[in-house]
């Protein structure tokens, strides 16, 4: 009889221990679920992850404003690319048999699903560059909205399918191809996001030919807006992390090849 009790006693405790391992990993996949790593890659160039999903944007091939950064064909389920030029839809590269989208559209995976908003890739009405594609999606819990290439404002219907997100990634840099700092600051009043991760500016990697503006120039434009400077090219974020209300910007540190 004692005997029974205490393999009882023993099966009990096994069976806590055991629920506590599950439960530990039921957290950490829900952890994982509701949260979206951010990796910069370069210039425009980021891997998002979560969600059970890697998701590239904006490959590129490494030169001129894009010289010195390494090659960005990470590993990915999905990339999605602005434009056909080679600073943001460089697919020469690819790693495996990812999901490619190229057009304008709405695209259904499991669980995601993935906007692209077209706009135009110069201030002609795409008439010198073409249009640029702007990606809307939620991945970990989080709304992301990849403005790519974007150099026109941003008209009403366009503000309507974007909404409000979370993070905003936006060019700020200038160039004939995509916004300037004053042009990017006019976009981020629009949408309002919570945080703000300026792309496609001047870094020391860049070329002698490249014709970039350096971030400050957007961040000077920006005063009483908060802006953290991460030590790494890598960050995670959680819905709970986003300002309850406000902005604020993130600019990150770029890789070197």
């Amino acid at each position: 009889m004692k005997r029974r009790k205490l393999l009882g006693y023993a099966g009990a405790g096994l069976g806590a221990t055991f629920g506590l391992g599950l439960l530990d990993s039921q957290q950490r996949a829900q952890a994982q679920a509701n949260q979206v790593t951010i990796r910069s890659l370069g210039h425009t160039a980021f891997l998002f992850t979560g969600g059970g999903r890697r998701i590239l944007v904006n490959p590129f091939r490494p030169v001129g404003c894009t010289a010195g950064f390494p090659d960005p064909a990470v590993p990915a389920d999905i990339v999605m690319i602005s434009s056909r030029l080679f600073d943001e839809g460089y697919l020469g590269n690819i790693q495996g048999d990812p999901r490619v989208l190229t057009d304008p559209g709405t695209y259904d995976f499991e669980n995601l699903r993935i906007q692209g908003i077209s706009t135009p890739h110069d201030r002609q009405g795409g008439r010198r560059f073409g249009n640029n594609t702007v990606w809307k999606w939620n991945q970990g819990g989080v709304t992301i909205v990849h403005m790519g290439g974007a150099a026109a404002p941003l008209r009403v219907e366009e503000q309507i399918l974007l909404g409000r997100p979370d993070i905003m990634l936006v060019p700020v840099g200038g160039g004939p191809k995509a916004y300037t700092a004053e042009e990017a600051v006019q976009a981020v009043q629009v949408l309002r996001p919570k945080i703000a991760i300026p792309t496609h500016y001047l870094t020391t990697v860049a070329s002698d030919s490249c014709e970039l503006d350096p971030v400050d120039e957007f961040l000077a434009l920006m005063p009483g807006t908060p802006v953290t400077r991460a030590s790494a090219g890598s960050l995670s974020v959680r819905s709970s992390d986003l300002p309850s209300e406000g902005m604020r910007i993130q600019v990150y540190q770029y890789p070197r090849a």
